[in-house]
């Protein structure tokens, strides 16, 4: 089975999100776990 890791734009989007302040709890919840997943580059 083939790993799925979030992409850069999703990254990007989630990035967003985190530091925005009009979004909500849930959402901010979701972006930290998309971002969780992210692969880093050594």
């Amino acid at each position: 089975m083939k790993e799925r890791r979030t992409g850069k734009a999703a990254a990007s989007a989630a990035s967003k999100v985190l530091k925005g302040k009009n979004y909500s709890q849930t959402a901010k919840q979701a972006a930290g776990s998309a971002l969780s997943q992210r692969v880093r580059k050594k």
